[in-house]
């Protein structure tokens, strides 16, 4: 057996005894030997893989799987496949935000051999520590590394480090893979199936937390039911975002931004934080100005001011006494405003993913998702909504939302605006040879970026305003559609939410410009 193909074959069995389920293979010569392996490996039921044309898309989709495997608490990472040169730079967007967002995900590029380093070969690049301080292990695998039990426990090593099994800090690994010609297994393989090597999660107990009665909990991207039962425990109003997964139940507030501008906000003691909070400039004056107590499952946590009290979670909540007239009153002051007509929208979509028998929410960054976090609800059971708030970029938004179907096996409905949309526009295009996907992506059309009109810059000359910051786009949705193979519909209600959410299709909901 050719050396690239032997080492190909074991790193393959290496990461699915480790407990990989999930590839994301983007097609190249130089991965070609691990392509090869994976066909052979997903023929005999290791695992499952998925080929992408679009490296950049192809990294979102992988973060999709990996969130996937997060919400079913396994926190097994997908891997991503690129051959060398910029495939390998157009996943930095992805690393970043599993960096950020504490997600696992393992991105395997194949590389030149050392010799052709720094001698104009063709598709040749510095790979090695391409993504800077975000990987939490890099492993360079060199051509002619011995396809042996080194090879084994160095995938072992990274796929523990992507999953913080024994850091409590998922996030992002690299491993670089060096390939000599050929690149052609010169033999077939039946693989046999590989003993597990797992690493089992390091569990902490419940940390005891005291708090004063006037008490405010604030629930950011990622904060789950602890928060919720924090809250309850305490009696104290829930300010959820709606990517929190906190966002329901008796003590969840609708806009709360709006009471943040009151003098009740004025009587808060303390403020204790669970998650990744990011969305509202009201939050993070309040996070600025009062006693805050982090809850922190991972080395990064939320401290504008920089003197937060952290404790490890989970957590158990104790407080002096119970104070029921305080939640009241923030809940009599709960009155959101007058809801435009992008707020209307996102209220039906979130109180129809409310009833639990729909899709899946993605929300994308912006204005979009801040229309939830002003007009969402809360009801006694909240609904499964994603977005990617680690670094809160527009990229990559649709193409997460697939890689959720594909490791959930669930409907996604992806909410975005137009712009949004637009840059990530293939990421419903399908392969001839790939299973469809059960994705609708729900695009809020109000002809540019409508973040602005809410932001100081909004003071500035409309042609610079509209240029500079608003950038609408002459974009057919339509044809990109038709383009793609998806369904198209254009709505003026939120009649489609009666509808399944089966294959691929675009709903346009045309809305006032800013």
């Amino acid at each position: 057996m050719n050396p690239s193909t032997a080492v190909a074959r074991r790193l393959v069995s290496a990461l699915a005894a480790a407990g990989v389920e999930h590839v994301v293979y983007c097609p190249g010569s130089r991965d070609a030997p691990i392509g090869y392996a994976l066909a052979d490996a997903e023929a005999a039921g290791w695992l499952r893989v998925h080929v992408r044309l679009d490296e950049r898309s192809a990294g979102f989709v992988a973060l999709g799987l990996s969130r996937a495997s997060v919400m079913e608490g396994l926190w097994r990472p997908a891997v991503v496949v690129t051959t060398s040169g910029t495939a390998v730079a157009n996943l930095h967007p992805a690393v970043l935000e599993a960096d950020a967002s504490g997600v696992p995900l393992i991105v395997c590029s194949a590389d030149r051999p050392h010799e052709m380093w720094q001698t104009g070969a063709n598709q040749t690049t510095t790979q090695e520590g391409i993504y800077g301080t975000a990987p939490r292990f890099f492993g360079a695998i060199p051509a002619g590394f011995p396809a042996d039990d080194r090879l084994d426990g160095l995938v072992l090593r990274a796929v523990t480090a992507a999953s913080g099994a024994l850091s409590a800090d998922p996030g992002p690994v690299h491993l670089n893979v060096g390939f000599r010609d050929p690149l052609v297994p010169d033999e077939p393989w039946q693989p046999c199936l590989p003993k597990p090597r797992v690493v089992d999660r390091v569990s902490r107990p419940a940390t005891p937390v005291s708090m004063p009665p006037h008490t405010v909990v604030v629930a950011g991207d990622g904060a789950g039911r602890d928060a919720v039962t924090a809250a309850e425990e305490g009696c104290w109003p829930l300010l959820a975002e709606p990517s929190s997964g906190a966002r329901l139940g008796h003590n969840a507030l609708t806009d709360y931004q709006g009471i943040l501008g009151t003098d009740l906000a004025e009587e808060v003691e303390a403020v204790l934080v669970l998650g990744h909070p990011t969305l509202s400039r009201p939050v993070s004056r309040l996070l600025a100005n009062h006693r805050v107590t982090v809850v922190a499952k991972r080395p990064q946590w939320t401290d504008v001011a920089g003197d937060a009290r952290v404790v490890p979670g989970p957590i158990t909540v104790r407080t002096s006494s119970q104070n029921e007239g305080w939640l009241a009153r923030w809940k009599r002051a709960d009155h959101p405003a007058a809801l435009t007509l992008k707020d209307q929208i996102c209220a039906a979509i979130w109180a129809d993913a409310c009833r639990g028998v729909g899709p899946l929410l993605v929300l994308g960054a912006s204005a979009v998702i801040r229309s939830f976090d002003r007009c969402a609800v809360p009801q006694q059971r909240g609904p499964v909504a994603i977005a990617n708030r680690g670094v809160a970029g527009i990229d990559g938004t649709v193409s997460t939302g697939v890689g959720l179907h594909l490791g959930l096996g669930m409907p996604v409905r992806v909410v975005v605006g137009d712009l949004t949309a637009a840059h990530d526009a293939t990421a419903l295009l399908k392969g001839a040879a790939e299973r469809d996907v059960d994705v609708q992506v729900v695009v809020l059309n109000d002809a540019g970026g409508a973040i602005f009109a809410g932001l100081e810059h909004a003071a500035a000359p409309r042609p610079v305003l509209e240029r500079f910051f608003l950038t609408p786009q002459d974009f057919y949705l339509e044809g990109l559609a038709k383009a793609v193979g998806a369904r198209y519909q254009r709505a003026d209600t939120t009649d489609f939410l009666a509808e399944p959410v089966r294959g691929r299709s675009i709903v346009e909901v045309t809305l006032p410009p800013v």
